[in-house]
């Protein structure tokens, strides 16, 4: 009688062990990857978006104004005749833009 107790409380514990790691699951989910995933759609809508004399930044820290745009590259002015091509994969929204 006393083994089938002892079976019958490790049981539960099989259980509430489960239950335990299928809600740190749902914990990281909401609070790391849900809002990962969201930042990045944000950040590709942005990257679709993109226009013609629009103040940008680089994910290296280079300001610029975009001056034209491809599927892939975007040309950005920096100074008075200093122009660079970036990918789009490299712009990121400004910090002040929201």
């Amino acid at each position: 009688m006393i083994t089938l107790l002892q079976a019958g409380a490790s049981g539960a514990s099989n259980y509430s062990g489960l239950i335990m790691i299928a809600l740190m699951f749902v914990v990281i989910y909401f609070f790391m990857i849900r809002p990962q995933s969201k930042q990045a759609k944000k950040i590709a809508a942005f990257r679709q978006a993109l226009t013609v004399g629009q103040d940008v930044v680089t994910t290296g820290g280079i300001h610029g104004t975009v001056k034209s745009i491809s599927d892939t590259t975007v040309t950005l002015r920096v100074a008075t005749g200093v122009e660079i091509v970036f990918d789009k994969s490299a712009i990121v929204p400004a910090a002040e833009q929201k």
